[in-house]
C-alpha cells in the first residue's frame, strides 16, 4: 500500500511538472480545440500580454482592407485613383486603384507638416523657435513653384513656417524646416520614410519634403488617406491650421487652394497639390453630424475637377452612409475560457465604444471571434478576441475584446488537477 501510495503521488508530481514546461504551442497540439473553439478563428497564437502598456498596444488594430465600394452606386470619377475613408474606423468606404503608386506633388508636405506638428507636441521643437533660410531653401518668385516667399537669410518662427507648409503649401517653408530638424532634405526624407513606415504606408517612397518631381518620390490613394487620418488623430491642436483659408506673411497674403474651404463649412482640411506629372491631386476631410470621412483625389485634369470630383464623392458618402453602434460599450459579449487559472472563465467586452460608418438602412451582423488555448495569467484589459462586424455580407469593421477582470495563474496543485482533468476530460 505504500509503495502504490508513493507510485501515484510521484505520477500526480511528474504530471504536474509536465504542465509548466511545454508552450501553448505544444499544449495545443495536444489537445485539440473543441469543436465550438475551432469555429472560431484565431486572433494570435500569442498569450495575452501582461501589464497595461502591452493591452493598451495590443488595442491598435489596423483598419480593415478596402472594398471596391460599400454601398451601390458609387461615383464614376474621371481621375487616375480616389478613394473615400471613414475616418472613424479607417475603413474605405469605395475607391479606384486605391493602391497605385502615383506622384503625390504637395500632397508630400502632409507628412512634412505631420512630422513638424509631432515635434512640437513632444518639445522637441517650440511654435517660437527660429528656422533660418539658406540658399537652398529660398524660393526665387517662379511660377513654376509655391512659396511662401521667405527673404534669403531670414528666420521665421516654427509655428509661420507650419502654417506656411499648410495654408500657402510653400517648397521654401518645406525646405527651410527640414534643413532646420534634420540638416539637409535627404536627412529629412528619411524621416518620412520611417514615419511612413510606422503608418503602415506600404506603397509610399519620399524623397523630398516638398513633392517636386523625382521618378522614386511616389504615393498612393490609400497611403495619404492613412496619412490624413494620423494628422487628425494625432495632432487636434494643430488641426485647425489646415482649415485656415489665408496667411499673410513677409507682406504677402495667399490663399488656401482647398477651393472647398470656401464653399463647404463642413470642410476643414486638408492639402492640394499639382505638377505637371501628378496632375491636379487634392485630399479632402468634412464632418457631418458626427461623422468625418476623408477624400483622395490624384491625378485628375484641372483644379475644378478636383473640387468637383471631391464634392460628388463627399455627397455620395454622406447621402450612402450613416453611423451604428452593433454592441452597446458597457455589454459582456462573450465569456471566453482560461486555463490553467484562479478562474476558469473571464467576460469579453469591448475595448472601446464602438461606432461604425455603414450603408444606410442596412442591419449589421457581429460575429465573435476568440483566442484558442487562453492561459492564465490574463491582465485586465488584455486583448483576447475581436468581434467583425459585416452589412449585407460585407466587412465594414472589427474591434478588439479585452478581459474585463484580471485572471491569476493557479497554484502548482491546482494547475495539476486541472492538467489531468483536461487529460481526462477529453
Amino acid at each position: 500500500m505504500h509503495i502504490k501510495t508513493f507510485s501515484l503521488l510521484s505520477l500526480f508530481f511528474a504530471i504536474a511538472a509536465g504542465t509548466f514546461g511545454p508552450t501553448s504551442a505544444s499544449l495545443a497540439a495536444k489537445h485539440p480545440e473543441s469543436k465550438t473553439a475551432a469555429a472560431k478563428k484565431a486572433v494570435s497564437s500569442k498569450k495575452a500580454a501582461p501589464g497595461k502598456k502591452a493591452a493598451a498596444a495590443a488595442n491598435a488594430m489596423p483598419p480593415l482592407a478596402a472594398q471596391l465600394a460599400l454601398a451601390d452606386n458609387a461615383p464614376a470619377l474621371p481621375t487616375k485613383a480616389w478613394l473615400l475613408m471613414d475616418y472613424d474606423s479607417g475603413q474605405v468606404l469605395a475607391s479606384a486603384n486605391q493602391d497605385e503608386a502615383l506622384p503625390p506633388a504637395s500632397l508630400t508636405k502632409m507628412m512634412t507638416s505631420y512630422i513638424v506638428e509631432q515635434a512640437l507636441r513632444s518639445g522637441k521643437l517650440k511654435p517660437t523657435d527660429l528656422v533660418s533660410v539658406s540658399e537652398n531653401a529660398w524660393c526665387r518668385g517662379t511660377s513654376a513653384e509655391s512659396c511662401m516667399y521667405l527673404p534669403l537669410n531670414s528666420q521665421a518662427t516654427v509655428i509661420d513656417i507650419l502654417r506656411g507648409i499648410i495654408v500657402q503649401s510653400g517648397n521654401d517653408a518645406s525646405k527651410a524646416i527640414a534643413e532646420h530638424m534634420a540638416g539637409s532634405e535627404a536627412g529629412f526624407a528619411k524621416l518620412m520614410n520611417a514615419e511612413a513606415q510606422r503608418l503602415n504606408m506600404t506603397k509610399t517612397t519620399f524623397v523630398n519634403p516638398t513633392g517636386l518631381p523625382d521618378p522614386a518620390h511616389k504615393s498612393s490613394a490609400f497611403d495619404l488617406a492613412i496619412l490624413a487620418r494620423a494628422i487628425i488623430q494625432d495632432g487636434a491642436e494643430y488641426y485647425p491650421l489646415y482649415a485656415e483659408r489665408e496667411f499673410k506673411y513677409n507682406g504677402i497674403k495667399q490663399g488656401n487652394r482647398n477651393a472647398l474651404l470656401y464653399t463647404d463649412p463642413t470642410v476643414d482640411g486638408l492639402k492640394t497639390g499639382h505638377t505637371s506629372e501628378a496632375g491636379f491631386c487634392l485630399v479632402t476631410s468634412a464632418k457631418r453630424n458626427e461623422m468625418r470621412l476623408i477624400s483622395v483625389i490624384l491625378n485628375t485634369h484641372s483644379a475644378q475637377a478636383r473640387a468637383d470630383q471631391t464634392r460628388e464623392l463627399l455627397a455620395w458618402g454622406y447621402s450612402q452612409f450613416e453611423k451604428a453602434t452593433p454592441i452597446p460599450p458597457t455589454a459582456v459579449v462573450a465569456t471566453a475560457k482560461v486555463g490553467f487559472g484562479k478562474a476558469d472563465t473571464v467576460p469579453a467586452v469591448l475595448g472601446a465604444p464602438w461606432m461604425l460608418t455603414v450603408p444606410r438602412g442596412q442591419q449589421v451582423q457581429t460575429t465573435v471571434e476568440l483566442k484558442p488555448g487562453l492561459e492564465a495569467p490574463i491582465a485586465k484589459g488584455a486583448v483576447i478576441g475581436k468581434v467583425v462586424a459585416t452589412a449585407n455580407g460585407k466587412p465594414v469593421g472589427e474591434t478588439p475584446l479585452v478581459a474585463l477582470a484580471e485572471v491569476e495563474r493557479s497554484g502548482l496543485l491546482l494547475r495539476a488537477w486541472q492538467h489531468v482533468a483536461n487529460l481526462f476530460g477529453r
